[in-house]
């Protein structure tokens, strides 16, 4: 092997190795957070086990979506993790669709319907599971 293309060989190999590591970094930093507290300020806020979700159903697509250019609803995959925004600020007040303003209409919409079909799975179905009593 010539000295050039040794040279071009390990150059390679150190730019793939970067972009791998760069990638994995990104992967990592857009996971969410492992925990999330849903309408913290309510009267009976749901904790929702963030990572727990991602590691059983493993398709971010089942919750979150963007609104393309025109207007639609599209599904988040793996190309396009960093078109989520924050789920309120679709959702809120001025959004549309008056049953899906809120966390308490999303969750009981969206999140019972999964649990119902996914009871068979240990999936939890009654209110104190996502709505824990707080400690007094």
């Amino acid at each position: 092997m010539s000295k050039k293309s040794l040279v071009l060989l390990v150059v390679t190999a150190l730019t793939l190795s970067l972009a791998f590591a760069v990638s994995m970094s990104f992967a990592e930093g857009t996971s969410g957070p492992e925990e999330i507290t849903l309408n913290a300020g309510g009267k009976k806020p749901a904790v929702f086990p963030h990572k727990a979700h991602q590691d059983k159903l493993k398709d971010c697509a089942k919750c979150h979506h963007y609104q393309d250019d025109a207007g639609a609803r599209v599904p988040c995959g793996d190309d396009s993790l960093d078109k989520i925004a924050k789920c309120d600020s679709c959702h809120n007040a001025d959004f549309p669709n008056e049953k899906l303003r809120t966390w308490k209409d999303i969750g009981h919409g969206q999140c019972k319907a999964c649990h119902t079909e996914m009871k068979a799975d240990g999936a939890p179905t009654k209110c104190g599971a996502c709505h824990p009593k707080k400690a007094s």
